[in-house]
Order: C-alpha cells, then sequence, then structure tokens
C-alpha cells in the first residue's frame, strides 16, 4: 500500500522520533475516525514520548505502526483516559488496549445494551451460578468492604443475550505473575483496572460478537513492524506481554501463551463466535 511505502521510506533517517511523528502528522489524519483530530492526536504522541524516554529507544517503524492502531481505533494512548498504551519493550513498541479502551470499543460495535467488570470484597453479598440457569448476583457493602476476593466481566447483549466471567483473586494473581513480570507498570499503579481488563477480555471470548469488534480486540499487546492503511491486516510479531512503564525499561520477560479458561456461559447466543 502507498502509506506504507510512504511510512517506511520516511522512518530511515536520523531524524528523531518526534520529528517523525509530526512529518507523519497527514497520514496518521487520514486514519483518524471523526472523534478525535489529527492535531490531538498528534499531541498526544508527542507528549507519550516525551514523558516516557524508553520510547525514543523503540524502532521507529514499531512505534508509528503502535500509533496507527491506536489512531484507526479511535483511542488515546498514554493519558489519563486509559483507552491505550504505548509500551516500550527493549527496541519495540507494544501497542496495548485499555480496560476504559476495551468498554468503549464495545459500546461503538452496538451490540452491546452494557458492559463492565467489578470488584467483589469480602463482605459484600455475592453469589453465582453456572449451568442451565446461570445467575449471578452483587450486593456491595455500603462500608468496610475488606479486601478484594473476586473479580468479574460481565455484559448485556442487545439482542437479550448475556454471558459473565468470574475470577478469584488467586486467578487474577496467577495471571499477572506469568504474564507481567515489568516493574513499575498498572498492575501496581492501578491493580483494579487491570484485574477488571483480564476478567472482561475472558468474558468477551465466549460473547456471539460480530468479526469488526473481534479483530479490534485482537489488535491487544501486539507489535508490528509494518505500517497500513488498515492494521488490522498486518500481522503481529510474537505478543510480548509487557506492562507500562513510565520511569523505567521493562526488563525483557519471555514470550509465553496464555491458557484458554473453561468457557462460562452466553445466553441466546446468536451467530458464531468470531473470537473461538
Amino acid at each position: 500500500m502507498a502509506v506504507a511505502n510512504t511510512l517506511t521510506k520516511n522512518t530511515t533517517g536520523t531524524r528523531t522520533i518526534a520529528q517523525v511523528i509530526m512529518a507523519q502528522e497527514g497520514q496518521i489524519a487520514k486514519a483518524l475516525p471523526r472523534v478525535m483530530t489529527p492535531e490531538r492526536f498528534t499531541r498526544i504522541a508527542l507528549t507519550a514520548v516525551n514523558q516516557n524516554p524508553a520510547l525514543q529507544k523503540c524502532t521507529q517503524t514499531s512505534l508509528l505502526a503502535a500509533l496507527m492502531n491506536a489512531a484507526q481505533l479511535g483511542l488515546e494512548p498514554n493519558t489519563p483516559l486509559g483507552q491505550a498504551y504505548l509500551i516500550p519493550y527493549s527496541n519495540q513498541c507494544q501497542f496495548q488496549i485499555g480496560y476504559k479502551g476495551l468498554i468503549d470499543l464495545a459500546y461503538r460495535s452496538g451490540e452491546f445494551k452494557t458492559i463492565s467488570a467489578e470488584k467483589v470484597c469480602e463482605n459484600d453479598t455475592f453469589e453465582y451460578e453456572l449451568g442451565l440457569e446461570p445467575k449471578l448476583v452483587h450486593k456491595p457493602a455500603m462500608k468496610d468492604r475488606g479486601k478484594a476476593i473476586y473479580f468479574y466481566g460481565v455484559f448485556t447483549l442487545t439482542n437479550g443475550g448475556y454471558g459473565f466471567k468470574v475470577m478469584s483473586i488467586d486467578e487474577i494473581e496467577e495471571h499477572r505473575k506469568k504474564f507481567s513480570r515489568a516493574k513499575n507498570s498498572p498492575w501496581d499503579s492501578d491493580f483494579d483496572a487491570m484485574a477488571k481488563k483480564t476478567v472482561l477480555k475472558q468474558a468477551l471470548k465466549y460473547a456471539p460478537i460480530k468479526t469488526d469488534f473481534a479483530l479490534a480486540v485482537q489488535q491487544d499487546e501486539t507489535v508490528k513492524n509494518e505500517i497500513s492503511e488498515d492494521m488490522q491486516r498486518v500481522k503481529a510479531e510474537d505478543i510480548i506481554e509487557a506492562e507500562v512503564t513510565e520511569k523505567e525499561e521493562p526488563k525483557k520477560v519471555e514470550t509465553k501463551k496464555e491458557n484458554v479458561p473453561e468457557p462460562q456461559p452466553v445466553v441466546e447466543p446468536t451467530e458464531e463466535d468470531p473470537m473461538a
């Protein structure tokens, strides 16, 4: 594609990443949805690079690819909104969707009536059942809720279907230890948001959703070294499970594949699951 050739050519000089981002503002603008102006997105990208020096050590192609992924999905990277993140890993930049970004994409798809994830504490009233008549009841304690013991993700579809996934705090911690070994990560600064994203992604694996939303979710935690007018068509490199670091570049970790959990119930599915 023309955009791929242009961007690749423009990243092979001695210019800084900031200069490259400015030079590509026009191409990035073509990828942006109407909800975001190219000027705002460029400022966000430059701020992210300036605030995290480790991003300046990433290859320009992988950084631009992560930016294009964010642009095409209409998500702001590395802002307080928590929609998406640019994560330096060695000399590569990983694109990661945040919890709030995942919620935003779900609602934009038009398939979800409600979608959320919640924390359950030891003094809350909580019970759930699986089987032919699944049920989930959560009544948070009014005060002194105690320590977190579960997280769950739940959704209802516009066609009346619904589904949920529950993970214990031990399962969440096991996931964290297995897939995130970086220091100063969001698991340290915002554990709840990372836990909610983890359990919600598990729930969505069994939702009867359309291909467009499924492809958007698949962009999470990817590294790409090619620029395209459609980043979803670009093959991802080996997925790196890293986390956001602002002051310290994460240490290299071994890539591992996440175990697929046992299916949770989805009521009245209307389509074949494109994420299976």
